[in-house]
């Protein structure tokens, strides 16, 4: 299975923001004792590089480690460089999915419109995180899997406890849904 399927399998991405860098080894930790292999660091957070170093060191292949909040292609470059196997994007930046591929890393860039998720897929992002997932619903992936059923799909932010069942369940494309 390739980490692409790998990460669409699991069906949820963990985001870890605002962690001090002591921390990212028991949450990860915790993380896959709670049955969740993929988990994003994002890059403001301090010493980033080492720590997805750290997180490929202590688990290999039992985590699949990624960086998040990644604006530009310098800075995926870097953190692919220290391990990541994919590269979250807030934007839609076609530099910074040109190095993901470059380096055969999974691209995930954020967009909301459906020219922004064409346009991300098109330059060869795997999955869109389509972001606000709360304010928009469900009934907007459904929308959007009608003229665009071909590309895989992420809901991101405002994605929780309460509505993540609607979003798992209900979404029309569920064997290419992540939950982010």
């Amino acid at each position: 299975m390739t980490k692409l399927e790998e990460l669409k399998h699991g069906k949820l991405v963990a985001v870890i923001r605002g962690a001090r860098p002591d921390q990212i080894i028991p949450i990860a930790r915790a993380l896959k004792e709670g049955g969740i292999r993929t988990l994003e660091i994002t890059v403001e957070t301090p010493k980033v590089c080492r720590l997805i170093d750290r997180v490929k060191e202590e688990f290999g292949d039992d985590i699949i480690a990624g960086a998040g909040t990644v604006l530009d292609p310098e800075t995926a470059r870097a953190v692919i460089m220290a391990g990541a196997e994919f590269i979250f994007s807030p934007t839609v930046n076609v530099q910074t999915i040109k190095m993901a591929k470059r380096y055969g890393v999974i691209s995930i860039p954020g967009a909301l419109t459906p020219t922004e998720i064409l346009t991300a897929y098109e330059h060869g992002a795997d999955i869109i995180k389509v972001f606000p997932a709360d304010a928009l619903g469900v009934s907007y992936f459904n929308n959007l899997k009608g003229p665009l059923p071909h590309i895989p799909l992420m809901p991101t932010g405002g994605v929780n406890l309460d509505n993540l069942a609607s979003f798992l369940r209900q979404g029309p494309s569920r064997r290419d849904l992540v939950v982010h």
